[in-house]
Parts: C-alpha cells; structure tokens; sequence
C-alpha cells in the first residue's frame, strides 16, 4: 500500500502551471515543511534538522483549489501517495526524484487560528464570520460572493 499522510507548512506559495492540449489541467506544486518529532542531536552535539521539506503535487481541482486558497506559511494537511522517478540532466548525470501527488487535501488550521509565530511564514489569517450567524435551524447563512465550487458538496 502507498498510502502518506503530512501535515506542514507551506515554504512558499504554490507554483501553478496548466497542461496543454484538448483540456486544460492545473497542476500544482509546492513544499511542506513538516517538523520531525524527537528533535535527534547530531553525534556532535548539534541539533541537526528539524524538518523535512516535502514537495507535493497537485493535479486539475485539487491544483486550481491549491492555487486559489493555500499561502506561504499557512499548515495545512495532505494525503496522497508517494511517486519516484528519475531524469538525467544537463550534465549528464542522474537525478531521482520523490514527491507526493495529492489525493486529498485541505486546511489544518481555521482561519481564526493562525499562529504566525509557529514558523514564521508571516501568514495572516483572515476572519471568518462568527458562529452566531447560524439561522433558527442551526445552518449557518453562506455570504455572498461565495463560489458553489468551494462548497464541500453540490
């Protein structure tokens, strides 16, 4: 089974590109860091990394939501599969690749919850509307200006 579950902070913001051909596809790149639990000492006594820096793919909607909604620093949490590859570059000489294509994402954090010292990627999150905007039936009224596309269902 290839299964892979992350959650990180984004290192930077997502670098968007689309296919060519009959129909055009968004794929998304970008990397999480991924803070490592333990925090192992080298053997000389330094603190080595603290984090591994995975990049992610994203392809059509998951690209475009990736594209709309994620930023520098904001954690979020991936699931997807892992995928190798290799290519030999300019010098003649082989580089293998590993990156995780997405199968499912979406934000770890809530909007009011943004720690932007916990990292320091400088996100700034924005408010979300209070909870006492819930109608008499307990369904919260959606603003206006709000995409169906964005909705979690149709």
């Amino acid at each position: 089974m290839n299964k892979v579950i992350l959650m990180g902070r984004l290192t930077r913001e997502p670098e968007v590109r689309y296919s060519q051909g009959e129909r055009s596809m968004a794929i998304a790149r970008y990397t999480l860091a991924v803070d490592r639990r333990g925090r192992a000492r080298s053997q000389d006594g330094d603190q080595g990394q603290t984090a591994d820096f995975i990049n992610i793919v994203a392809f059509d909607r998951a690209g475009e939501f990736a594209e709309k909604y994620f930023h520098q620093g904001m954690r979020v949490l991936v699931s997807g599969r892992i995928s190798t590859g290799s290519y030999t570059n300019r010098e003649g000489q082989r580089v293998y690749t590993t990156e995780v294509i997405v199968e499912d994402q979406e934000f770890a954090d809530s909007k009011n919850t943004g720690n932007v010292g916990d990292g320091g990627y400088g996100y700034q999150p924005t408010s979300r509307p209070a909870p006492s905007s819930a109608i008499g039936d307990g369904f919260m009224n959606i603003p206006d200006g709000v995409e169906d596309e964005g909705l979690p269902f149709n």
